[in-house]
């Protein structure tokens, strides 16, 4: 009996979800999950910089049974990925089934993120996204002049990019220093919806400017908290950093996030490996998976 965590993901596609479940993960410690990502390096990603004990990549999400066994347990955040019909037979597959966005909200943050500081170390700080397929980013920063505003590197940005953005940055910050830039920094302007939450988390005040080279995940979150969005058409960074640069001097009024309570969903699980623990499938029930 195992518990298994699932979360899409691809260099063309991002973190977020990773970053969400990873959360899950440490908050469901005791049940000693499984972290299972649609691309391996975000498995190796959450294992080194996520906390996650236990990761693999899987390709997609109709790789699980060939992993699992039946009544093993699942909680997934696949973005769509899943049809109505391969829902219906996880159902069946799986003695316990969670999905993030019905049963776990999708704006359930590390609680980590949640020790607010009154005196953030950085005034600002730039952390597009995890992923930068099409070059959009790179594209705005190249037709930019110098920028003095710290720049968080994504996990996908192609090696010839992040060479690139180190003439256009004066700093560039690398992955591992996500977490404590997140926290330490006053301002944050993304292009993700996750890091507001986890920027919003830490008492801070994070700044979403839309990017228009994919289709985003959960922006209704933005509306939900008050999160103040920079949507313009530009080829450049320069005006989306003078937006940014008005909006930090009149800030609106967020509204507060909070912890997520996973407890009854850590008892559910805890009862059900307690009732299994010593069970052994029989050689012809495993005959018959």
């Amino acid at each position: 009996m195992q518990l298994y965590i699932y979360a899409r993901s691809g260099h063309n596609f991002g973190l977020e979800n990773v970053r969400r479940t990873s959360a899950i993960c440490k908050m469901l410690d005791e049940c000693d999950p499984i972290l299972a990502t649609a691309d391996y390096r975000a498995a190796t990603f959450a294992k080194q910089n996520l906390d996650v004990k236990k990761g693999v990549g899987i390709d997609v999400i109709g790789n699980l049974p060939h992993m699992m066994e039946r009544s093993d347990m699942l909680i997934y955040d696949d973005s769509g990925e899943a049809s109505a019909t391969m829902q219906e037979h996880m159902r069946d597959f799986c003695k316990l089934l969670y999905k993030v966005g019905q049963d776990i909200p999708y704006d359930i943050v590390d609680n980590d993120y949640f020790c607010k500081n009154n005196k953030p170390a950085n005034h600002s700080a730039i952390f597009f996204g995890d992923d930068d397929y099409h070059n959009y980013f790179l594209d705005l920063a190249l037709n930019s002049q110098k920028i003095d505003i710290p720049l968080i590197l994504g996990h996908y940005f192609f090696l010839g990019n992040e060479d690139k953005l180190q003439t256009i940055f004066q700093t560039i910050l690398q992955e591992d220093q996500y977490k404590s830039t997140i926290k330490d920094t006053k301002y944050l302007l993304t292009s993700s919806v996750h890091s507001c939450l986890e920027s919003l988390a830490s008492g801070n005040y994070p700044v979403f400017f839309r990017r228009y080279d994919k289709q985003q995940q959960n922006l209704n979150l933005l509306e939900k908290y008050n999160i103040p969005i920079i949507d313009i058409q530009t080829n450049n960074l320069d005006q989306i950093i003078q937006e940014f640069d008005k909006i930090t001097k009149q800030y609106p009024q967020t509204k507060q996030i909070k912890q997520f309570d996973i407890s009854q969903i850590k008892q559910d699980i805890l009862k059900v490996l307690e009732i299994f623990k010593d069970l052994v499938p029989s050689l012809e029930y495993k005959q018959q998976m």
